[in-house]
């Protein structure tokens, strides 16, 4: 056996690969519970493709069969219903770590050189996801599905030109039809999951590339020549490392010592994810409306239309700005601005460990604007809220104008050499 495992390794390097970016790999030792955001978004991502598999095996993506095939699946087909729980509630908890994941890299600098294409490459994961999402929500062509689906390709008919043709093209007819449906089913099954995996690996080589940050956004290093040749190799995983120092006295091997704090996290969301599964899969119409429960009806308009809460930050901005044309910019503008961070933010320090008190309060806000734009979005309209709408879109974009003004000369505080022991 481990001669054939050797003849394998010689031609396939499993095991270098899997020391290099699994085993071994070299992760700073203070890592703290906000690190366990990007493993569970993993998780999170398996669990969605594999449930995602088994029902594509009985959905029939049709105007005349989705909505029928949805119920057979939740009433006829054995464990249907758990396996549909776990794909729509496993949804909003992918969007749940994402959301926390990014707050992670915000806090902590994550973003900063030498890791912009790391934030960006992220941000297009992010993209694809809600893009994914969207799709997916219309699939079980419910009330919700069909007029939300209406609402977003509409948008698309603002752009100058090419919006009306661009909004034919996207529902593959004159109107929200079946063409629209099966194309969109096509796009979440097997397009966008594509892009994301892609994304995915490319995110991780970037990671791996330029390591792990860390709470304090300290670089980790040793200077070259202090430890023996035998601790050398042992975690030398890239010359971006080991060109100028020896790490090992600033990080521990990824296996165990973080796999153990990943899995103990993973216990937590388990217990969690379950509870919900179990007790609140549709969170009081948060997670599944309660109008999706009813066949996609043309003639019939829901009282209130606004998507599922992960959109609906997004949704305030864009009703915020009366012109549809500007709404829909100002909502791009609002994705375009996080992608825009790492040169925004012209900081020399990384955490805000050691940043100036502005800058906490600064990011705190935003924190609390954009889940303020989350409960906007996703509740009926009404005249206060539509002036704090608008109050909240211009505190949100002031946060990255904020930024850019005060990070280049704000005052730190002294930031460490090493990693606190």
């Amino acid at each position: 056996m481990n001669a054939f495992l050797g003849w394998i390794e010689e031609r396939i390097p499993m095991m270098r690969v899997a020391n290099m970016h699994a085993l071994q790999y070299p992760a700073p030792k203070n890592m703290n519970f906000w690190y366990v955001f990007g493993f569970l978004a993993t998780i999170v991502l398996v669990n969605q493709i594999v449930t995602g598999i088994w029902l594509t095996m009985n959905f029939v993506p049709s105007s005349e069969g989705a909505f029928a095939s949805v119920e057979y699946i939740m009433r006829e087909i054995d464990y249907g219903w758990i396996i549909r729980y776990m794909h729509s509630t496993g949804a909003s908890a992918f969007f749940i770590v994402v959301y926390l994941h990014m707050f992670r890299g915000m806090i902590y600098g994550s973003y900063q050189k030498p890791r912009e294409l790391l934030w960006v490459f992220g941000m297009f994961i992010y993209l694809a996801l809600m893009a994914e999402a969207f799709m997916g929500y219309v699939l079980p062509w419910g009330q919700m599905s069909y007029w939300g689906a209406q609402v977003i390709v509409s948008l698309f008919g603002a752009i100058p030109v090419v919006g009306p043709d661009l909004v034919i093209w996207l529902q593959g007819d004159y109107v929200i039809s079946g063409a629209t449906l099966n194309r969109f089913f096509a796009l979440h099954v097997i397009a966008l999951p594509l892009v994301i995996v892609i994304l995915v690996f490319l995110h991780i080589i970037a990671l791996h590339e330029v390591g792990s940050n860390n709470p304090d956004g300290i670089a980790i290093k040793h200077k070259k020549g202090s430890l023996p040749e035998s601790e050398k190799t042992k975690y030398e995983i890239h010359e971006y490392y080991t060109s100028k120092y020896d790490i090992a006295d600033d990080v521990l091997p990824f296996f165990p010592h973080i796999v153990l704090k990943d899995l103990v996290a993973f216990c937590v969301f388990l217990a969690l994810f379950t509870y919900v599964l179990f007790f609140a899969p549709e969170m009081g119409g948060k997670f599944l409306e309660h109008p999706n429960f009813e066949i996609a009806n043309p003639l019939k308009t829901p009282e209130h239309i606004f998507p599922v809460w992960y959109f609906t930050p997004f949704y305030a901005i864009l009703k915020a700005v009366p012109d549809k044309l500007f709404g829909v910019l100002a909502m791009f503008g609002a994705i375009a601005a996080l992608f825009a961070l790492p040169w925004l933010d012209r900081g020399r320090v990384k955490s805000w460990r050691y940043r100036c008190g502005l800058h906490k309060v600064n990011l705190i806000v935003f924190a609390i604007v954009f889940i303020f734009l989350g409960y906007l979005g996703g509740t009926p309209q009404e005249n206060w809220k539509i002036i704090a709408s608008q109050i909240a879109t211009v505190m949100y974009f002031g946060f990255f104008v904020a930024l850019f003004l005060y990070s280049k000369n704000e005052k730190t505080k002294p930031v460490p050499e090493r990693i606190p022991k």
